[in-house]
């Protein structure tokens, strides 16, 4: 306002010391009401701009503020980043060494596996090898047990003739010298042998290896049996007691009359039977040393005082199907 009352008094001096016209004046005060109202209006927009400008210093203080503490965030996350990026090179660099163990562990195990592989493939191969001989011996074995089953039953049978055969020789021995059974001779099977065993009473007089008469009686019947049977083999063994032999001549002791009394039976069984082959003739002494009993009693003695004539059917036949 006082702005305006001075530029009134301004001008009222200028029209009175200038006797200005009043049309002119006119013109002055409508410019001077023009610039007026482009003052207020230039006053009102520099207002408006202080306002303004203002509002933008508050707006850029906000905004350097904001750019500072984005600048700070941003340095932080900077921060961040490069100790994420230190991390990661950290990790990276494990990773390949993890890696690179990695890799020459399998390549060291592949090497490994390979050769697994091949020892297991020789493996296998033995194994069928193996497989492939025990089907070929297991073939064997099924040929070789069906070989002796069949010569199980040949030889059960062959056995079986020969126990028969046996049985029919000892049945023949009993029979030929069946007079003389209450005299001290006895017939049994053993063994598949037929025992044919004479006290010495029978036999021989005490201390005698002379065959008596009745034992050769004895022996003639059974030289029979055995020219019948010409694949037997003839064992002629001689026994005494345990008493002691002191003899004059040449037989000097209980060995001595044991061999001579057996050799002197074989003589008469090879007289009284010619077909009697000698070649399957043994004679034998034990002496007192195979007695049947103790020597503790007379009676047992006289068992021992014995001679057994063992005869032996020919078993070859039975032999070769068993070696077989």
């Amino acid at each position: 306002m006082m702005k305006k009352n001075t530029h009134l008094l301004i001008l009222s001096a200028l029209v009175l010391t200038s006797c200005v016209s009043m049309k002119e004046y006119e013109s002055l005060q409508s410019q001077y009401t023009q610039a007026s109202k482009s003052a207020n209006v230039a006053r009102q927009e520099l207002q408006e701009l202080r306002e303004e400008n203002a509002e933008l210093v508050r707006q850029g203080q906000a905004m350097t503020m904001a750019l500072s503490d984005m600048t700070a965030a941003r340095q932080e996350c900077e921060a961040t980043v490069n100790s994420i990026n230190r991390a990661y090179a950290a990790l990276q660099l494990r990773y390949d060494t993890t890696v690179e163990n990695y890799m020459q562990q399998i390549t060291g195990k592949n090497r490994d596996l390979n050769k697994v592989n091949k020892a297991l493939e020789q493996r296998n191969k033995e194994i069928t090898e193996k497989e492939r001989q025990m089907r070929a011996r297991q073939r064997d074995l099924e040929e070789r047990q069906q070989l002796m089953e069949q010569n199980e039953k040949a030889n059960s049978e062959a056995l079986a003739a020969k126990q028969r055969e046996l049985e029919q020789l000892r049945k023949s021995v009993a029979k030929a010298l069946v007079g003389f059974a209450d005299k001290g001779l006895n017939v049994d099977t053993k063994d598949g042998k037929v025992y044919v065993s004479m006290e010495d009473k029978l036999l021989f007089a005490s201390g005698s290896w002379e065959v008596s008469a009745e034992g050769t009686k004895a022996l003639e019947s059974l030289a029979k049996v055995l020219e019948a049977s010409p694949d037997l083999n003839i064992m002629v063994e001689g026994h005494t007691d345990n008493d002691p032999y002191r003899g004059s001549t040449a037989v000097k002791d209980n060995w001595d009359l044991s061999v001579m009394r057996a050799t002197s039976i074989v003589k008469l069984l090879l007289k009284q039977g010619p077909k009697i082959n000698p070649a399957r003739v043994v004679a034998a002494g034990h002496a007192e040393y195979a007695p049947k009993v103790r020597n503790i009693s007379a009676a047992n003695k006289a068992k021992n005082r014995r001679t057994e004539i063992i005869l032996t059917p020919k078993l070859k036949d039975v032999m070769e199907i068993i070696g077989e």
